[in-house]
């Protein structure tokens, strides 16, 4: 496969994965917003947590100033601003972009989800995105991209676009994970709630719906909802679809066959292959006792520099 074709295919799968993390983070601001204190406060901590955990809080401080931050401002400018390189509304033009460029590459239930979403974007109007909307909008978003995730399991040739479809999804999935389990650090309690409190538990499964592992949570820990069962859950347990340790050993294992179809290996197969072993044999009193923001942030940069590698071994 070429280079061009494959950076094609690789960025078409992280730009519509990364258009549904972005509507999860949305989610998990507005969700823990609703809490009487923070409506009191008008959810400042809860949309700022959502600009830092996207990554666009300079972009949006340049754009608006520092004390710009609420709801409206916020939700406007990670979903459907423009001149905002990672909105939704931008991850899905550039979705469509990189699908028309290897139109023949890919299946046509795959190129038809990804344009009639294109086209759907842009009847929207943001300005009427607001309340029950907004709700009804993030769940558009997150049913369009399962339905392009979905077409493309369900019908690609398991060849070398496939494990580029699988690289570029899982390698976005878990700086997204990580992403949005860094939101809660992000919010401070409010004074006269404690650690383990109401409004703590209430944050913490906020995340969970986030990422749509409140059920699964339940049903795998059979308990209430505690900081260190929610990020080892998040962080640890393969049995998560979303956990890092299943995002990266799903990187791990495309890389490998791409290793083997194509004959050699490079620089991103061992980053992958001792990332993945860290996850898997890793606990959860040496993440919190280290600082879990700040295992967190390491993962996230790790994260990126395994995709320059593979940027650089493959697609370049």
């Amino acid at each position: 496969m070429l280079s061009r074709t494959a950076d094609n295919i690789y960025w078409l799968s992280r730009n519509m994965e990364r258009a549904e993390n972005l509507a999860r983070i949305i989610e998990a601001a507005h969700r823990m917003a609703l809490l009487p204190s923070s409506a009191a406060e008008g959810g400042y901590d809860e949309w700022k947590s959502a600009l830092i955990s996207a990554g666009v809080a300079g972009g949006f401080v340049a754009r608006h100033g520092e004390e710009a931050v609420d709801q409206r401002r916020v939700v406007d400018y990670i979903a459907f601003d423009r001149d905002n390189p990672s909105s939704i509304r931008s991850c899905v033009e550039n979705a469509r972009r990189n699908a028309r460029s290897v139109r023949t590459a890919l299946t046509s239930e795959m190129w038809e989800s990804i344009n009639s979403t294109w086209m759907e974007m842009n009847r929207l109007d943001p300005s009427a995105i607001t309340g029950t909307e907004l709700r009804n909008f993030l769940d558009w978003i997150k049913e369009r991209v399962t339905l392009f995730r979905g077409s493309a399991y369900g019908t690609m040739i398991r060849d070398d676009a496939y494990a580029f479809v699988r690289l570029g999804t899982y390698v976005e999935r878990g700086d997204n994970t990580a992403r949005i389990l860094d939101v809660k650090y992000n919010i401070l309690l409010p004074p006269e709630e404690t650690v383990g409190g109401a409004v703590d538990e209430y944050q913490w499964m906020s995340i969970l719906r986030a990422v749509s592992a409140h059920r699964s949570f339940h049903w795998l820990y059979r308990t209430n909802v505690r900081p260190w069962l929610v990020a080892e859950f998040l962080i640890l347990r393969p049995e998560m679809p979303r956990s890092l340790v299943a995002c990266v050993g799903e990187v791990d294992t495309q890389l490998d066959y791409l290793a083997k179809l194509y004959g050699r290996r490079a620089e991103c197969h061992r980053q992958a292959g001792q990332l993945h072993a860290q996850l898997t044999y890793g606990r959860t009193e040496d993440i919190f006792q280290a600082g879990l923001h700040e295992f967190l942030t390491d993962f996230i940069m790790r994260n990126a520099r395994l995709s320059d590698e593979i940027q650089r071994c493959y697609l370049s």
